[in-house]
């Protein structure tokens, strides 16, 4: 039987493969039609405390759910909600505490935490002590703060001032951009600020701010029972794709496992998606993230994602001491276990 030219397969041979091709492109074909598109905003940059995003990437744990995953970041802890609330996006890592007041001003949108990251916010107040600030709240009345006005530290503020009975009518309050609130302090342009602990303060240090000149006020210690960012969802695309979120969330949890358990390496894969990034200050950055806000105590005896439903309460009526609720939430309206994964996935060992 005569071969074509070039040496190849007969016709007949030919004929003879073509269905096998076909098969194997259909069947090659599958998995990537297979996939569920998500679109995932983060609440900041890519730095270190995104580690637990980028690790659950670069390790294959959402294509491994079947999910093709896009993760953007954002400009702050509150952005997350709009873009959900849009449509943009499908999921996100947003603060709790502004997704109670969205939800309260929005109420036809459907928006819900479905797992709890920071079970300690890092919201906080950051000053100079050369400045004239300390750890004590009364050193705080008289001075000059800048305050990015959608930033989620600064959200607290009323409640804060509220529950340490601070006079704020001699404060001055700057309303500033997030990429010169470091920068401003730093400068002595202002006496304090306010922001995420773990941003403001390694970003000081990275400055050459002294240590021993910043004071860090983690509104946690000053009564404050809220929570912080939490894996936030549109409604409707939970009551359509209920196995999505539900793959979503076992493979963050594998990201926080696995940056938990190492953080040394799950910086390097913020590091390649943050040209500028140096090692040493994510990775100091995300050490202090995991140590105060998402491995605590409580965390860890009853592993990571849930919440205590008397300490939620507690969250939702400190948050009224501020904000004027139209209709009060339910906890249950802001916050479903439904999708988390099993137990032994949400151990923080």
């Amino acid at each position: 039987m005569s071969k074509t030219r070039g040496g190849g397969h007969s016709i007949l041979g030919r004929l003879w493969l073509a269905p096998i091709c076909a098969a194997l492109v259909v069947l090659t074909a599958l998995p990537a039609s297979a996939q569920t598109p998500v679109r995932f905003s983060l609440d900041w940059r890519w730095e270190g405390p995104a580690a637990i995003f980028a690790v659950a990437l670069d390790k294959g744990y959402f294509r491994e759910e079947g999910l093709d995953v896009t993760i953007e970041p954002a400009s702050g802890s509150r952005e997350p909600i709009s873009r959900i609330a849009s449509g943009t996006h499908d999921m996100g890592f947003g603060d709790v505490n502004s997704l109670v007041r969205f939800r309260d001003e929005h109420s036809t949108t459907g928006l819900k935490a479905v797992m709890m990251v920071y079970d300690r916010p890092p919201f906080s107040i950051i000053g100079r002590r050369s400045r004239g600030i300390t750890k004590e709240v009364s050193s705080l009345e008289g001075k000059k703060f800048g305050a990015p006005a959608t930033d989620g530290a600064f959200a607290q503020w009323p409640i804060f001032k509220v529950l340490n009975r601070i006079d704020d009518s001699k404060m001055q309050m700057e309303n500033v951009g997030f990429p010169v609130r470091e920068p401003m302090l730093a400068q002595g342009e202002v006496d304090g600020i306010f922001g995420y602990a773990m941003t403001s303060y390694i970003n000081l240090k990275a400055r050459g701010v002294p240590t021993d000149d910043i004071v860090v006020l983690l509104m946690s210690d000053y009564g404050l029972e809220l929570y912080g960012n939490a894996i936030i969802v549109s409604e409707k695309f939970a009551e359509e794709n209920p196995e999505a979120v539900k793959g979503m969330l076992r493979a963050i949890a594998k990201g926080i496992r696995d940056t938990i358990a190492n953080p040394d390496a799950a910086v390097d894969s913020i590091l390649k998606r943050n040209e500028i990034a140096k090692k040493d200050v994510e990775l100091e950055r995300l050490k202090m993230t995991l140590e105060n806000y998402v491995v605590t105590p409580y965390v860890k005896a009853n592993g990571f994602g849930g919440i205590d439903k008397e300490r939620f309460s507690r969250t939702l009526d400190q948050i009224g001491l501020a904000f004027k609720y139209k209709n009060k939430p339910a906890i249950d309206d802001i916050f479903t276990d439904a999708y988390l994964p099993a137990a032994e996935l949400r151990k923080a060992d």
